[in-house]
């Protein structure tokens, strides 16, 4: 069965930096047109999220979402401190940290260890690699292209001859770690290709990466398995130059991925029980750059979507561009208050002990 109150969170991080204001767009904002006079959306041409804002022309699938009551935009997200590295604020946005502190551990790992102890399978990353998000201490999620290719490779006759080699209770502890490690490993391969043909997607998924990868969620949703979280990635969103070609071939693949998600888990009737978040590691400066894009920022928005959505729209203002911190946007909303939400009224966990300190939480869900 689904794990905590049935519910799923999937979380779609948008790798390089995604440009949040050329995402949700400040349509009425003079200074948003004067520092973009290359890359600026034309308000005209955006999809109507009110008077104040519009998503970027490709999104059609968020502005159904929008009109639905489907979604939700949080805007002017961060942290204190922000670093502009790619890799280093990846690694504060995944873990959790404070700007100034270095975790080994990622906050759904933590997730894992706190409530989903021996279960691999109760966050899956849709790749070849686990993101550190999803290691914890004791417990890691489980990274896999598709249920199909882990059994496969699961079942390759060295890894099962090795492990039934070894069954030795008395092993030392780290080799005895290992073992155990790929025993829940070869169990969850199974368990996941077993549950994965019982319902197989069905919709018009996109041959994309992404697309292939929301199906794999949908048919593993489908099939009511143990997993709590899923977590892919799309990019890269790094758009020093030519921004606006770059980032419309990126939204189309996301449009055309999610359309085809959202359609299948309301067809089945999963749509209530399904959270959708996206978020990257920065967004972008204010102003363009002389190359058609625009460099490193801090803070950035986060779209929210799923049929139980308690607030929806533009929950917070858009962001103000006449206070800035030497060019970019000053951020109102920790990202931790995001994951605390998401952890406590989601995924019915204990927030600050995951996170190491409270925050206040979020009326979204």
């Amino acid at each position: 069965m689904l794990a905590p109150k049935g519910k799923v969170l999937v979380m779609l991080q948008m790798n390089g930096g995604n440009d949040g204001l050329n995402t949700v767009i400040p349509v009425r904002n003079d200074i948003y047109y004067k520092e973009r006079k290359r890359i600026a959306v034309p308000r005209e041409t955006s999809l109507s999220l009110g008077t104040e804002a519009g998503l970027h022309p490709v999104l059609s699938a968020l502005k159904n979402a929008y009109d639905d009551g489907e979604m939700a935009v949080l805007n002017s997200v961060g942290y204190p401190n922000p670093d502009r590295s790619h890799f280093r604020s990846m690694d504060i946005w995944q873990s959790a940290s404070a700007a100034s502190e270095y975790w080994q551990t990622g906050w759904i790992g933590r997730f894992l260890d706190a409530q989903c102890a021996g279960r691999p399978s109760a966050a899956l990353e849709i790749d070849d690699t686990l993101s550190l998000a999803l290691k914890g201490t004791q417990s890691k999620g489980l990274a896999l292209k598709d249920p199909k290719r882990l059994y496969e490779s699961a079942h390759n006759q060295y890894f099962v001859d090795y492990s039934a080699a070894h069954t030795d209770q008395h092993e030392e502890a780290p080799v005895a770690y290992l073992y155990k490690t790929m025993a829940e490993t070869l169990s969850s391969a199974d368990y996941l290709f077993e549950q994965s043909r019982r319902k197989p997607a069905s919709g018009n998924y996109p041959a994309t990466g992404l697309g292939k990868q929301m199906k794999t969620i949908a048919s593993l949703i489908l099939a009511d398995t143990d997993t709590s979280v899923y977590y892919v990635s799309l990019g890269s969103f790094d758009t020093h130059i030519n921004q606006e070609a770059q980032q419309k071939r990126l939204f189309t693949e996301m449009n055309e991925a999610l359309a085809a998600f959202i359609k299948e888990m309301k067809a089945n009737g999963k749509w209530n029980d399904v959270l959708l978040a996206t978020f990257s590691e920065f967004g972008r400066r204010v102003s363009q750059n002389a190359s058609g894009g625009t460099d490193h920022g801090t803070a950035n928005n986060m779209i929210l979507l799923g049929g139980s959505l308690r607030e929806k729209g533009l929950i917070n203002p858009m962001p103000d561009l006449t206070d800035l911190d030497a060019g970019d946007l000053k951020y109102n909303i920790d990202f931790r208050q995001v994951y605390a939400t998401l952890l406590e009224r989601w995924l019915d966990a204990d927030a600050e002990k995951i996170l190491g300190r409270k925050f206040d939480m979020l009326g979204f869900v």
